[in-house]
């Protein structure tokens, strides 16, 4: 077994693992950056809440739905065409990067939505009884309050992208999924698979480690 580890191509590994992290911070970042306001927004127009829209929040709600129930894979293909669009390829990682955030988005948004919920109601009507808008308490109150539960599920969405970054090898996204499926799985190279999954495993450990670690620097309880 030392002999096999030995004679593997240690930079392609590091180059795939580089892959990897390019996937994960980009996708992770446009996910929290459209993720994060379509959460609040789907909190707010909800019955009773400050926008109460109940006919947009379900038509909103129906998207993220279909978007959240679509398999990743087959979600990576139909997107060829649109990633082509915006990227100009549908390889690498740029052409893993748009159906990531697709994926992504609507996963986190949920999560946004069920930490805003776990805040208290008194904390919105004490706002409104001051005289605060909707975007103050939202600002100076909901997301503040909420944070923790935020992070939480960044880091769950995180954890959840790099699953999604292994899948996206199975149409040539790089990453250690595609060298695990070009080597292990194609060409029946056994460490190749070992090695990659565990670099997959210690990604995840360290994701979950420091996701609690920053829930418990922010957290108010």
């Amino acid at each position: 077994m030392m002999t096999l580890l030995a004679a593997m191509d240690w930079a392609e590994i590091g180059w795939a693992g580089a892959d990897t992290l390019l996937m994960l911070g980009g996708s992770l970042l446009f996910t929290a950056v459209l993720g994060l306001p379509l959460g609040v927004l789907l909190f707010l127009l909800d019955r009773g809440q400050l926008l109460d829209s109940p006919r947009l929040y379900g038509l909103l709600s129906l998207v993220v739905n279909v978007l959240r129930s679509l398999p990743f894979v087959i979600l990576l293909i139909v997107m060829i065409p649109l990633t082509l669009l915006i990227t100009g390829t549908s390889l690498g990682v740029a052409g893993a990067i748009p159906p990531l955030v697709v994926g992504a988005t609507p996963f986190f948004a949920r999560l946004v939505e069920t930490a805003l919920r776990g805040v208290e109601r008194g904390i919105v009507e004490a706002g409104l009884a001051m005289g605060a808008t909707p975007r103050q308490i939202v600002l100076q109150a909901l997301l503040p309050e909420a944070l923790p539960g935020i992070l939480s599920g960044l880091t769950v969405t995180a954890i959840t992208l790099v699953s999604y970054t292994a899948m996206s090898g199975v149409i040539g996204g790089g990453g250690l999924g595609d060298l695990a499926i070009r080597f292990g799985y194609q060409r029946f190279q056994t460490e190749v698979m070992v090695v990659t999954v565990g670099l997959l495993l210690l990604l995840v450990q360290a994701l979950q480690m420091l996701g609690d670690w920053l829930v418990r620097r922010v957290s108010h309880r």
